[in-house]
């Protein structure tokens, strides 16, 4: 027996040491941590208390369902995502676009300046070659097909965000590093310099090149590659240009700082938004479509883009459910909901877009 426990520890200990699972803060950036505002009884803090399971829901039922429940017959698509394998790196540098790469992975270029956000271009949502393989047709972007990247921007560090073998891959070709309080650890860990992140919590306004300017704000959701949570921060970005306001909002739940940061940086020409993998019982930590629409109205958003679908199955709902409730709703509203096929062009200096309704072919 003792055997046996001894030899499930070192497993353990094995496999938390893997180069996928990063690095805990330590030295100089953990006592940064300490000393945030944000950062209260050991670990990050949302603004209002923020439950993991919903009220009515149990941890124990939850997590069975999602484990051993029967599964939707459209949690996975029955043929491959329609996608469109677009040259990255023969777009001009004149050009202001938005190109989704699948899930929350996307290519943003404007005012002369690049930006690539939550990149996971491997097959696997997860450090695990094992389980979260992408859909067929999601995966036609790799890290080869990345461009010299003037700014890497990471929204928090879970696996379908920050994933190690496409942010390796990308560093030589990276300028400079965007990202919250903590998560530097985990690139520094693999290979990026501390002089090439810009590592900030919320609140802090950051200069960019051409006079283009971000800031770190809340967004209502947790952290963490390993057993422990909440060691390193989560965010949202407001991206402001001599042209266009940006909202980038990686995972959150529904809460008051979508409505405080409309007042204090609104309105946005667009608002790029969580929308999918979602459950009744995680509200509080990833939107609801409904959620959603009300964020994009307190955003004060002219266009939005929603991400964080059509390319794994982290939740129970049919893959393409996200995006037929968020199109509905954007209708009954009379909101312009952008819709692009992973990989196709997005004209960010249009006023109106048409995209195709492919998720249902």
């Amino acid at each position: 027996m003792i055997l046996a426990a001894a030899v499930l520890v070192a497993v353990y200990l094995w496999v938390m040491n893997l180069p996928a699972f990063g690095s805990e803060p330590k030295g100089r950036r953990l006592q940064r941590i300490k000393q945030s505002g944000l950062y209260k009884n050991k670990r990050f803090q949302n603004i209002n208390h923020t439950p993991s399971i919903a009220e009515g829901y149990s941890t124990i039922k939850v997590t069975y369902d999602f484990m051993l429940g029967k599964k939707h017959p459209l949690l996975k698509p029955l043929k491959d995502i329609p996608s469109v394998h677009t040259d990255l790196r023969n777009i001009q540098k004149n050009q202001d676009v938005f190109i989704w790469l699948g899930h929350s992975s996307y290519y943003l270029q404007t005012d002369g300046v690049s930006f690539l956000v939550d990149p996971v271009l491997s097959l696997y949502g997860s450090p695990f070659k094992y389980f979260n393989k992408a859909f067929k047709g999601s995966d036609v972007f790799t890290p080869e097909d990345i461009p010299d990247l003037d700014y890497l921007v990471i929204t928090h560090d879970h696996f379908d965000h920050l994933d190690y073998p496409t942010v390796k891959a990308v560093k030589d070709r990276t300028g400079m590093a965007v990202v919250p309080l903590g998560v530097g650890a985990h690139l520094e860990k693999w290979g990026y310099s501390e002089e090439n992140l810009i590592e900030e919590e919320w609140g802090a306004k950051v200069l960019l090149k051409n006079d283009l300017k971000i800031t770190f704000t809340p967004a209502r959701h947790f952290s963490g590659r390993k057993i422990k949570q909440n060691n390193t921060l989560w965010t949202s970005y407001v991206l402001e240009t001599p042209t266009k306001k940006i909202f980038l909002g990686g995972d959150s739940g529904y809460d008051s700082h979508f409505k405080n940061i409309g007042e204090q940086f609104g309105p946005f020409d667009y608002a790029v938004l969580e929308n999918g993998q979602y459950d009744e019982a995680w509200r509080y930590i990833h939107a609801l479509p409904e959620d959603v629409i009300q964020a994009a109205s307190d955003l004060k958003a002219e266009h939005i883009i929603p991400v964080h679908s059509s390319k794994f199955a982290l939740a129970l709902h049919p893959w393409n459910e996200p995006l037929q409730k968020i199109t509905g709703l954007g209708k009954e509203k009379g909101l312009s909901i952008l819709t692009p096929m992973i990989g196709e062009v997005v004209n960010m200096n249009q006023s109106h877009h048409s995209f195709r309704e492919w998720w249902e072919a």
